[in-house]
């Protein structure tokens, strides 16, 4: 594939910030232990192991978001990008290379975070693979969000809207509450947003409710390609300009 040489310099990159992909992994880790812990003492659905497993890692994909984001910014803004622009790679070519190498870092936080898990007392089951590959939707969804911002935006300000990125996500995706008590217009937005639909997807593979993975599947499958489709357009302009 053409994008390889440039995907495999980008897995590079990543590899190069450890601290960046310790704290992508350490954080969302952290939290599940912490309110597992809470949850024992306060009863809450939301709270449950195999409900908030998940949760945490939707919540951790927005740190994919972050990555994406600042490589593609950094790149652009140092003209390494500029310099690759006489090449013959299509803008999908670049968003393939910049999206590739994250779909490993998003495997690994899939398996740490359900490892401990595991450990702090959920049931080990075959169900774990299939909530993984139910969670890959997301986590594409997020890397499309960040190469869209690394397009647009430049480094410092991709540090202010990434950070208001993973408030929304937090608090629309259906991790900390039951979205329906945000009542009203709030609770449609929250049902409008693909994030809370990976998670309930992932929900599902637990409960054993699969006749309703498809619907969300679907929804968040649409999103993931409408980011991807503008970030495409958007970069493809920046290539002519």
């Amino acid at each position: 594939m053409r994008a390889s040489f440039l995907a495999s310099r980008n897995l590079k990159e990543i590899v190069r910030d450890p601290i960046s992909i310790l704290l992508g992994l350490a954080l969302p880790i952290a939290m599940l232990a912490l309110f597992t812990q809470l949850g024992r003492q306060v009863p809450n659905a939301a709270f449950k192991i195999d409900n908030f497993a998940p949760a945490m890692i939707v919540f951790g994909f927005a740190f994919l978001t972050m990555f994406s984001a600042m490589l593609l910014a950094k790149d652009k803004e140092s003209s390494f990008l500029l310099r690759l622009f006489a090449s013959p790679l299509s803008s999908a070519d670049y968003m393939t290379s910049y999206a590739a190498p994250m779909i490993p870092l998003a495997l690994m936080q899939c398996v740490a975070t359900f490892a401990i898990a595991f450990l702090l007392g959920m049931h080990i089951s075959a169900s774990v693979l299939l909530a993984t590959a139910v969670l890959l939707p997301s986590a594409i969804l997020a890397v499309g969000v960040g190469l869209l911002m690394g397009t647009l935006l430049t480094q410092n300000q991709i540090s202010g809207v990434g950070s208001i990125y993973i408030v929304i996500v937090s608090i629309f995706g259906g991790a900390w509450m039951d979205l329906n008590l945000l009542g009203g217009v709030l609770a449609s937005i929250a049902h409008a947003l693909p994030f809370s639909h990976g998670l309930e997807a992932a929900r599902a593979v637990f409960s054993g409710d699969l006749s309703s993975i498809i619907p969300h599947l679907i929804w968040v499958t649409a999103y993931a390609m409408v980011v991807f489709v503008l970030a495409a357009v958007a970069f493809r302009r920046r290539m002519r300009a």
